[in-house]
C-alpha cells in the first residue's frame, strides 16, 4: 500500500484539514516545541566537555545510574576532560572542592536543584533533605540541630553502647565459628541491621529489632534496596517524580497502612511518633524530644523520624562495611590497628566499652576510618545544587543560571593533587606522613562527605560517634577473615553504596 493511501495519513490529513493547518504548520510547530528547545539546550552549556549523548538527552545519565556505576564512569570523565563536566541537558558535575565548599556555603546563592524532589519520601510534604525552600530548610534545621548534635541527648554514647552490645551478642549466639563449627555471617547485612537499630533508638527511644530477631523486619532492607536505585534514577528526571507523586499516582506509593515494606515501617515508625504527642506524654531526653522541644509538629516529626532511619543507616553502614571490607583484604593495616588496641587496653587508657572521647585519643583507629571514608564516600550521588540567576563562572566558564551542579565523589577523594600519587590506594599512613598544610587539605576535603556550610549533614556527630566506637569492640574481641578472598563482596552504587554476600568468618581471639 503507497504511503499516501495508507488510512492514518488519511486521518491525518482530515485532522489538519479540519483545523485549517499544513503540513508545514504542523511540522514548524513541532520544532518550535521540542527541536528548538533542545538546541537551545545543548548550546547554553555546548563549552563544557561531556559524552555526547548526555547534552541532549538525559538518558545517558539514567543508564548509568540503572548500571550502578555513575559514581566511577564520573571519575573517568573527570580523569579526562577536567573538573567540570556536562553529564545532561542542564546538569554538570565537578571534581572540586572549592567550588562545592562555595556552592555550599552558609552564604551561598547557590539553591537545592530539582534533583532533590525525589527524596519527597512523603508526597504531600518536603523533608529536611529534599526540601528547596532556603527559609523553609534553614527554619526546619533550626529546630532539629541541638537533637542530633547530641546535646540535649545525653544518652546518644549510651544508646550506641547498648546496640553494640546487642550485635556482639548476636555474634555470640549465631556466628563464632571454631575449627568444628563453621559459621559463616554475612556482614554487609549485620551492619545494617546494627545501624538501622542504633538511629531508631535514637530518633524515638527504641529499636527496630533487626539485631534482637536478626531479619529484615518488614522487608525494610529488601524494599529499600530496590527502590533506592529508583529515586536515584528518577532523581535524574524531576518531573517523572513530580507525576509519580502527584495526587493521581500517589496511591500507588507505600502506606503506612501496609503489613510489609517501606509503607509498614513508615507504620511502625508514625505511630511511635504520635505516642510522643499523645496528652499524657512524657517529654524524653532523645533526638525526637528534642525536636519536639524547639517546635516540630506531629507530621514533621514523623517525616523526619523516617528520614532519619533512611539516610542514617544506609549512609553509615555503607562506612561500616567499607573499613572492615578494606582491613580484612589489607592484613598489616589489620594487625597494626589490633596492635593499638591491645596496647591501649594493656595502659588501660580505654574503657569497655570504648568512649567516644578514648577513641579519638587513637591515631591509627583515627587514621584507618578517616581512610575508609576517603576510599569509598558513603553517599555516591551528586547532589545536584542549582546556579543562581545571572550565573556564575566556575573552573573558569561562565555557567547560565538555573543550571545544576553537583559533585564527582571519586574523582573528589581519588585525587592525586589531595591525597597523593597512590590516591586509590587504601593506605591509612597518608594521615599521619602528611605534613600540617597537606593534613588540613586532605581533612577540610574528606570532611566533603558529609557535605558543608549551610548543608552539612546533622548526623556526623552520630556517624562519628559510631565508627569511633565499635570497630574497637568488634576487633579486640573477635578475630575477622573474609570467606571468598577472590571475591569478597559484591559492591555497586546506587545513591549508596549497596554490599552483598560480603561473608566473613568470625572466631574469638585466642582461640
Amino acid at each position: 500500500m503507497a504511503l499516501t493511501n495508507h488510512p492514518a495519513a488519511a486521518l491525518i490529513a482530515r485532522a489538519l484539514e479540519a483545523t485549517g493547518a499544513t503540513a508545514a504548520t504542523v511540522f514548524v510547530a513541532v520544532v518550535a516545541l521540542f527541536v528548538l528547545p533542545t538546541i537551545i539546550q545543548w548550546y547554553r552549556l555546548s563549552h563544557v566537555p561531556g559524552p555526547k549523548l548526555a547534552a541532549i538527552s538525559k538518558y545517558w545519565q539514567v543508564r548509568e545510574s540503572i548500571k550502578g556505576t555513575l559514581p566511577q564512569v564520573l571519575k573517568e570523565l573527570n580523569d579526562k576532560h577536567g573538573p567540570l563536566v556536562r553529564i545532561g541537558p542542564n546538569d554538570l558535575v565537578t571534581s572540586d572542592p572549592d567550588v562545592l565548599r562555595k556552592m555550599m556555603a552558609v552564604r551561598s546563592p547557590y539553591t537545592r536543584g530539582p534533583w532533590y524532589e525525589a527524596w519527597r519520601l512523603n508526597p504531600t510534604r518536603d523533608n529536611l533533605f529534599s526540601m528547596r525552600d532556603e527559609v523553609g530548610h534553614t527554619a526546619l534545621r533550626n529546630k532539629m540541630v541541638a537533637g542530633y548534635s547530641g546535646k540535649e541527648n545525653l544518652s546518644m554514647e549510651s544508646t550506641i553502647e547498648t546496640e553494640i552490645a546487642r550485635l556482639i551478642d548476636l555474634i555470640e549466639r549465631k556466628y563464632i565459628s571454631t575449627p568444628k563449627d563453621y559459621r559463616p555471617m554475612d556482614f554487609g547485612e549485620k551492619a545494617q541491621y546494627f545501624t538501622l537499630d542504633v538511629i531508631s533508638d535514637l530518633a524515638f527511644g527504641e529499636p527496630l529489632g533487626y539485631l534482637e530477631k536478626d531479619e529484615d523486619v518488614y522487608d525494610y532492607i529488601k524494599i529499600t534496596t530496590a527502590s533506592i536505585p529508583a529515586m536515584l534514577t528518577l532523581g535524574s528526571i524531576p518531573t517523572l517524580a513530580n507525576i509519580i507523586q502527584s495526587r493521581f499516582l500517589r496511591w500507588l506509593l507505600p502506606k503506612e497502612t501496609d503489613k510489609i515494606g517501606f509503607g509498614a515501617f513508615i507504620g511502625v515508625t508514625n505511630h511511635a511518633v504520635a505516642a510522643r504527642f499523645a496528652p499524657n506524654a512524657v517529654p524524653q531526653q532523645d533526638m525526637l524530644g528534642s525536636f519536639i522541644r524547639h517546635g516540630l509538629n506531629l507530621e514533621e516529626a514523623q517525616g523526619e523520624a523516617v528520614l532519619q532511619i533512611v539516610a542514617g543507616s544506609d549512609t553509615s553502614a555503607s562506612t561500616i562495611r567499607a573499613f572492615m571490607l578494606n582491613i580484612c583484604t589489607h592484613p598489616p593495616v589489620y594487625q597494626k590497628l589490633q596492635q593499638e588496641i591491645d596496647e591501649a587496653v594493656a595502659k588501660g587508657i580505654i574503657s569497655s566499652p570504648i568512649k567516644d572521647a578514648e577513641a579519638r585519643q587513637l591515631p591509627y583507629l583515627q587514621a584507618v576510618i578517616r581512610e575508609a571514608i576517603r576510599i569509598l564516600p558513603p553517599a555516591g550521588g551528586a547532589f545536584f545544587k542549582q546556579v543562581p540567576p545571572g550565573g556564575d563562572v566556575i573552573c573558569g566558564k561562565f555557567i547560565p543560571g538555573g543550571t545544576q551542579i553537583g559533585s564527582s565523589p571519586l574523582a573528589i577523594h581519588h585525587s592525586k593533587n589531595t591525597f597523593g600519587e597512590d590516591a586509590e590506594t587504601f593506605r591509612p599512613e597518608r594521615w599521619l606522613e602528611a605534613d600540617e598544610d597537606q593534613l588540613e587539605k586532605m581533612k577540610a576535603t574528606a570532611d566533603l562527605v558529609f557535605h558543608y556550610g549551610k548543608w552539612q549533614c546533622p548526623g556526623k556527630t552520630v556517624a562519628l560517634m559510631e565508627f569511633n566506637k565499635i570497630f574497637v569492640e568488634l576487633l579486640r574481641r573477635y578475630e575477622w577473615s573474609v570467606i571468598n578472598p577472590f571475591n569478597a563482596a559484591r559492591v555497586n552504587n546506587a545513591g549508596v553504596w549497596m554490599f552483598d554476600d560480603f561473608w566473613v568468618r568470625v572466631t574469638r581471639r585466642g582461640q
